[in-house]
């Protein structure tokens, strides 16, 4: 799996969040990105990429704005200048707060930083960062006894720096509840899709996804990219094609003996080559597809849910219940009456 979350974390999130400013409980709109000197320009791009007003298409409305230390001018890892109209005060009244990656490290944030993080923290505010910007997420405890991720060229000095907190290099992201991790590069995109699967829904993850013409969901995780590259071949095409076929087979068995013979490989050999490629075990991959599509299928049909669990392979409605209740913390009706969007 390319995640790593607590289990009922979708029930203890909505339970347990308080705005400071609303006391509400709704899923996040009010969005600030915080850019330090040298901040990624790509990284700036991704969120103001996915974060665009979509209200004409029917998707939620984001307040997004950028904030640094003091209003004024950034410069960018590119050499670019942003004007930035707010200072560190802004950070305390988003729902999401977004940490952004920079061109150096080791990272040593500004105490005004650090602090205005952790006053958004103790407001509500959900805080998110990835690569570089982990640095500084660290710099404020909130990691302390907790799991957290970064690029994987940087999770040794990471785990170095921060002894107190648990780096999990191997994934693209990590879900602490209103903490969370990412990778390094690109992997800001999976961890936006993924925050916007968990609080707005699969079909909005997905259809802001199919927008930007990405996947909604990457399989696998940093594993594939630490080591030397996988050689592209014909057993790589192969993978592929079979991993298309079991998404549209899901109503299927799906067992490993399946895959593998359609693969042309031997169930061991087929194992091996798709852990190495996918980032996941066929169970563990084939599981989170099933999942996935049940709740799409629940937030976007009327189907009853006997009939999306035969839809995605499960006997009875019973398993399915079992499997969502261990993925979200609820059961799959209580989850349709929260992200239906007809």
């Amino acid at each position: 799996m390319d995640s790593a979350r607590p289990e009922n974390h979708w029930q203890s999130r909505r339970q347990s969040r308080v705005c400071c400013q609303t006391g509400g409980m709704a899923a996040f709109r009010s969005i600030t990105a915080y850019a330090a000197p040298g901040t990624s320009a790509f990284g700036l791009g991704v969120v103001g990429e996915i974060f665009v007003d979509r209200t004409h298409r029917g998707l939620p409305a984001f307040e997004l704005t950028v904030c640094s230390d003091q209003p004024g001018h950034v410069r960018t890892d590119l050499g670019l200048t942003l004007k930035v109209e707010h200072g560190l005060d802004r950070l305390a009244g988003a729902d999401l707060v977004l940490l952004l990656p920079r061109d150096t490290y080791p990272y040593e944030p500004s105490p005004a930083a650090v602090a205005a993080v952790r006053a958004a923290y103790e407001c509500g505010a959900i805080i998110v960062s990835h690569c570089v910007g982990s640095y500084l997420l660290a710099a404020t405890g909130l990691l302390d006894g907790a799991r957290a991720t970064t690029h994987w060229r940087l999770a040794a000095d990471f785990a170095a720096r921060f002894p107190a907190v648990t780096v999990v290099s191997e994934v693209l992201y990590v879900d602490e509840g209103r903490i969370v991790t990412g990778a390094g590069g690109a992997a800001g995109i999976d961890l936006y899709l993924y925050l916007l699967r968990r609080e707005h829904g699969a079909a909005v993850a997905n259809a802001i996804a199919r927008e930007i013409v990405v996947a909604p969901h990457r399989d696998g995780g940093q594993a594939q990219y630490i080591a030397v590259p996988v050689p592209a071949g014909g057993d790589d095409e192969r993978l592929a094609e079979v991993s298309a076929w079991a998404r549209a087979h899901l109503h299927e068995p799906l067992s490993i003996g399946d895959l593998a013979a359609r693969a042309l490989m031997s169930q061991r050999t087929f194992a091996r080559r798709f852990r190495a490629v996918i980032g996941a075990t066929p169970h563990a991959w084939v599981l989170t597809q099933r999942l996935d599509r049940a709740e799409e299928l629940l937030e976007t049909t009327d189907l009853p849910v006997e009939e999306v669990a035969r839809r995605v392979g499960y006997r009875t409605a019973t398993v399915l219940r079992e499997q969502f209740v261990k993925r979200r913390g609820v059961p799959p009706r209580a989850y349709r009456r929260t992200f239906t969007r007809r």
